[in-house]
């Protein structure tokens, strides 16, 4: 499962679909070495025979070995046991997601706790088309749970706010996610045309997912890998990717599906991110560098105030002096002021904010980053 250097050092099975219990795969993995899981479980669904509909057509339910089992203790182990290796896994930094129903979720959830992950977000994906309850006995089943973890208390989870933002047409992403579940040309088919697998979760799950607590780069493992989709998406989104994956005949389906899957470029990759998350570059750097000179005066983007620039990057103006953001509070009689977008300097006789060369020496650093 994990290969050596010629020094010795284990590394991981990178993008690569791995046969075996999941727990005995995770076991032989090297410890910490993983940014995110997402696991998809078996949900113990507990069937009582076939489910037919109105006009007494069998309903493809998830009959499968892999999802039976004979007690809730049986269960209770099989969670325990993965999560402790799961866990293991994980970096100090790390995080997990688990999807489940309510067959299972709140066992997973309490054993997730027991096991000394920190719970952040519990999120109902509500599901835009679900499948309806043709006994008629209980309420249509319209959605699912994921619990969103971290590793321990402290750790310090990647979490793209901005993004998720970004993705929600500006405003908060909140923790009930309506998206539909997986049909039509997404669903996976099998050699004779039938679902590849019972319980295939939708890219736009994953992605949300990833996008939103994963960074470029980042190692993804999912434990029960099924057809693939959390190796795809991760594949799309520049995310590195582990599958653990039981069952021969979903392997299969997920490696001739991951074959086709192609990486979005890198300016594609790139996301929204907070001001706070970006590198700090002090006004008196554009003076060292010089991109502005002692002497030069600076205008506010509203044409009303001016200031002289001084050597030790402070402004001079109207009797009063400070720093970019001080004068151009004073200058306006506010509580405050964003010193970056508020002056500008002529340049070949037209305004250009100071945030420019700002934003210019973000660029450079970046650049040397990578």
């Amino acid at each position: 499962m994990t290969t050596k250097t010629k020094k010795g050092v284990e590394t991981l099975p990178l993008n690569t679909v791995l046969g075996g219990d999941c727990i005995e795969v995770m076991n032989g993995l090297p410890e910490g070495s993983v940014d995110l899981i997402f696991a998809d479980p078996p949900y113990n669904l507990q069937l009582r025979g076939d489910l037919h509909r109105p006009d007494n057509s069998q309903v493809d339910a998830v009959d499968d070995a892999w999802d039976q089992f004979a007690s809730f203790e049986v269960y209770d182990r099989f969670t325990r046991d993965w999560l402790k290796a799961a866990r293991r896994l994980l970096k100090p930094n790390g995080a997990i997601w688990v999807i489940g129903s309510y067959h299972n979720i709140f066992r997973v959830g309490a054993a997730l706790q027991d096991a000394g992950f920190w719970i952040l977000n519990d999120v109902v994906w509500r599901k835009s088309n679900p499948m309806p309850n043709f006994r008629g006995k209980r309420l249509t089943n319209a959605h699912e749970t994921l619990i969103w973890a971290s590793r321990d208390e402290a750790a310090k989870y990647t979490f793209n706010y901005e993004a998720l933002k970004s993705l929600n047409e500006g405003i908060q992403m909140r923790s009930d996610w309506v998206l539909p579940i997986c049909t039509g040309h997404e669903r996976l088919k099998d050699e004779h045309g039938d679902k590849a697998h019972p319980t295939q979760k939708p890219e736009s799950l994953l992605h949300r997912v990833l996008l939103g607590t994963t960074n470029p780069g980042d190692v993804v493992l999912d434990p029960f890998f099924g057809t693939g989709t959390t190796g795809a998406v991760a594949r799309m989104l520049g995310r590195e990717f582990i599958g653990i994956e039981r069952e021969a005949a979903y392997r299969k389906v997920a490696e001739k599906r991951l074959a086709s899957v192609r990486k979005y470029d890198r300016a594609a990759l790139e996301v929204s991110t907070s001001k706070r998350a970006e590198p700090r570059v002090p006004f008196g750097q554009l003076i060292e560098r010089g991109m502005l000179r002692p002497g030069e005066e600076l205008l506010s983007m509203n044409g009303r105030h001016k200031a002289k620039l001084r050597a030790d990057g402070t402004l001079v103006g109207d009797d009063v002096k400070g720093s970019i953001h001080q004068v151009g509070a004073a200058l306006e009689g506010a509580p405050s002021c964003n010193g970056w977008t508020y002056w500008c300097i002529k340049r070949d006789g037209k305004p250009v904010s100071i945030d420019v060369f700002r934003q210019q020496i973000r660029a450079e650093m970046a650049e040397r980053a990578n």
